[in-house]
């Protein structure tokens, strides 16, 4: 059978375990610092350690996509196409509104035109 000490079941009862609690929050990068130097926010979104290839030939043959540059470089396709369909939209947008003042325009001059003139004697006054 084993024997423990006395000691160690006396010590066993006296230790009382705590827990810390922080509550601050944790500030892993400053973004001030970044923000005054130009940087982006995320230091891995963009740079030579994200955007160029992790590998090169010696003989110079191009080196092939990896994952992450063909999901960014489709990622950036989408937005340029969204870019010119919102640009085509704003072109007829301005098109249009010009249009519509053009025809106000056009019809308020209609009206004007349409009035009735003076006749006889006021008329002749007139020229």
């Amino acid at each position: 059978m084993l024997r423990i000490p006395n000691y160690l079941i006396n010590v066993a009862q006296n230790v009382t375990i705590t827990r810390q609690i922080s509550c601050t929050s944790m500030r892993a990068l400053d973004q001030k610092w970044r923000e005054d130097k130009g940087l982006p926010g995320n230091p891995n979104a963009f740079g030579p350690l994200t955007n160029l290839p992790d590998y090169s030939f010696l003989d110079g043959r191009p080196t092939p996509l990896g994952a992450n540059q063909k999901r960014r470089l489709q990622k950036q396709q989408e937005i340029a196409a969204k870019i010119v369909t919102l640009n085509g939209e704003l072109d007829f947008a301005k098109k249009r509104y010009a249009r519509i003042q053009a025809e106000k325009n056009s019809e308020r001059e209609n009206i004007l035109n349409n009035k009735l003139k003076p006749k006889g004697h006021l008329l002749l006054k007139k020229e």
